[in-house]
């Protein structure tokens, strides 16, 4: 019996305009395009190992993602008009090493790209951290 392995690809939204979606992935997040097949308008994005699949058909969906420098990238396309649903707070302290080093602290950001995706940015940051 063979058993379930990692996360390999996520279907999100392509909303009404694919090239909008994966303009805002690629500008804002610098994420470019791996693959594009027209017709029938479907697109692939590599985020680290995972495939994100852009289609019609699926509804909106949440991605969350790992960064470095929240804080910093918060600020950027703040200033150029991206809107964040969410700034960067302190979600969790993981005191015990439930989701990676003991001690460490949990930040996230939210924001929507323009087919309604709800992107999570996450950071963990080390006790020393300023």
């Amino acid at each position: 019996m063979s058993g379930v392995g990692a996360v390999r690809q996520v279907a999100l939204s392509a909303g009404r305009d694919l090239d909008v979606t994966l303009a805002f992935w690629r500008d804002v997040l610098g994420l470019n395009v791996h693959a594009r097949y027209d017709p029938p308008g479907i697109a692939f994005i590599m985020a680290g190992e995972i495939r994100l699949l852009f289609t019609d058909g699926v509804p909106a969906g949440t991605v969350y993602l790992d960064i470095a420098g929240l804080e910093a990238f918060h600020a950027e396309p703040k200033a150029s008009g991206v809107p964040f649903t969410a700034p960067p707070a302190l979600v969790h302290n993981d005191t015990e090493g439930t989701f990676g080093t003991a001690g460490e602290s949990e930040w996230m950001a939210f924001l929507k790209d323009p087919a309604g995706n709800t992107i999570g940015l996450v950071e963990r940051l080390s006790p020393e951290h300023p």
